[in-house]
């Protein structure tokens, strides 16, 4: 731990290097830098071609966006269709998605039960991993200790260094099945450890699945009911995959085309999810919400709403940050499809778990937000609720802990990655590097002793 002395020391040399480093937004005008790799109008510099997953919510019209209604695409099939397609069925969705994503086409039921026992295979941690990399070393972030958990995991894989895609593959197959087991043992590790509560730790079951997994590990009893573990399934299938331009997966496409191994390219996508404009999103959306619920005494009352809503934007309220969370969205503009379905489907879950009246509050923010958006930036942008917004309220009435909100995005995100990384493997062909333009101007060296 730093003294005094050393925290002021600390606190002047970061003084100076913010006003060293600050480059001013009239330079990035000068030399037309894509700033975030961002056009003008929003849209993402085309930096790459993926056939895995498509995100469509415009239309170009004489040059102008037209705004329409979201649409998600898996390896070019609608989420919508995949959606209703297992639900009509009573089946579960995630392992399904998760071999659609990987091999480029939707299972037959024999394809589906080899993978599925592929992952059901290999969901154990290998022996002693537990006790030496979770338990002897846990983190107050779960987030955190998935990533260290990652890239331990090369340790005690004999070839691990190899990126022959057979290889990769059976990696991938590995971290798909192993992610719910580190994360709920991760978890386990820093209630015990940083909160002081019980520590238990249920092995995954082979009949369970992902989403009955998962939720069997993190509670104590390990039960849960049919329409809880397949609303967990829908949202591990939402979050799968979103096209190749998110922070994350493109941090996946960059590390994998410097020939890096899988462990360090999981691990680094893990570091990008774990931001709080990315996966950590759902986490604030909620933390918002619980002090909409606190500060606003009647949950039908528009006015009274609106008017909260308006003390966010005015930086009056929750972190006063002059943001609505989960309202809007870099792509989407009509609405988001991710949040549609979950919103829908959700619906059962809150009146099963005696949150309807919490669910028509989230509903009638949904719609208000929007409107109250555009009043207060007198602008006419088209904004919609993201899937963010719905997850963290999805999440609670499972009973899921706001620590492993992002936890258990991973869970879901590692199938998209692992698609992505052998798309980039096999097509990519070029370490991605793109072009920064230095703006310090040169100066003579100054001698040791003249300084």
């Amino acid at each position: 731990m730093l003294d005094d002395n050393q925290k002021k020391m600390v606190k002047d040399l970061a003084n100076n290097t913010v006003a060293r480093s600050q480059i001013t937004t009239s330079l990035y005008e000068r030399y037309s830098v894509k700033r975030g790799l961002r056009n003008e109008d929003g849209t993402g510099v085309l930096v790459g071609l993926t056939e895995i997953g498509e995100v469509f919510s415009y239309i170009m019209d004489d040059n102008d966006r037209i705004p329409v209604e979201g649409r998600l695409f898996y390896r070019g099939i609608a989420v919508n269709d995949l959606v209703n397609g297992f639900f009509h069925d009573k089946r579960y969705g995630f392992e399904e998605v998760a071999y659609l994503l990987i091999f480029g086409e939707l299972p037959t039921a024999a394809e589906l039960d080899r993978f599925s026992g592929l992952l059901t295979a290999n969901r154990q941690l290998p022996l002693g991993f537990t006790e030496d990399m979770i338990l002897k070393a846990p983190s107050p972030d779960v987030m955190n200790k998935l990533a260290r958990n990652v890239l331990s995991l090369y340790a005690f894989d004999d070839n691990a260094d190899d990126i022959s895609i057979e290889n990769v593959l059976r990696q991938c197959v590995e971290l798909i099945a192993r992610f719910p087991t580190m994360v709920a043992y991760a978890y386990m590790a820093k209630r015990h450890y940083f909160d002081g509560d019980s520590l238990f730790l249920h092995p995954p079951l082979p009949e369970y699945n992902t989403a009955q997994n998962l939720l069997h590990m993190i509670r104590s009893d390990g039960q849960f009911t049919d329409l809880e573990a397949r609303i967990l399934d829908l949202s591990l299938v939402l979050h799968a995959e979103h096209g190749g331009g998110n922070n994350s997966t493109f941090v996946t496409h960059a590390v994998s085309s410097s020939g890096s191994d899988t462990y360090s390219v999981i691990a680094a996508a893990i570091g990008s999810l774990k931001g709080p404009q990315h996966g950590g999103a759902s986490s604030k959306a909620f933390a918002m919400m619980e002090d909409l619920k606190k500060q606003v005494k009647n949950w039908r009352n528009e006015i009274e709403i609106t008017q909260h809503l308006v003390n966010l934007l005015d930086k009056k309220a929750f972190d006063r940050s002059g943001l609505i969370y989960g309202i809007g969205h870099a792509v989407y503009t009509l609405s988001d499809p991710r949040a549609k379905l979950l919103r829908d489907y959700a619906r059962a879950l809150a009146f099963e778990s005696g949150r309807e009246k919490e669910y028509e509050l989230y509903t009638l923010v949904e719609r208000l937000a929007p409107q109250v958006f555009c009043n207060a930036k007198k602008n006419d942008k088209v904004i919609c609720a993201n899937v963010d917004f719905y997850s963290g309220l999805v999440y609670s009435m499972l009973g899921i802990p706001p620590q492993l909100f992002t936890p258990i995005f991973a869970v879901a995100r590692i199938a998209g990655w692992s698609a992505h990384r052998i798309e980039e493997l096999i097509s990519g062909g070029r370490i991605i590097r793109p072009a920064y333009k230095c703006v310090q101007r040169r100066r003579p060296y100054t001698p040791f002793n003249k300084r």
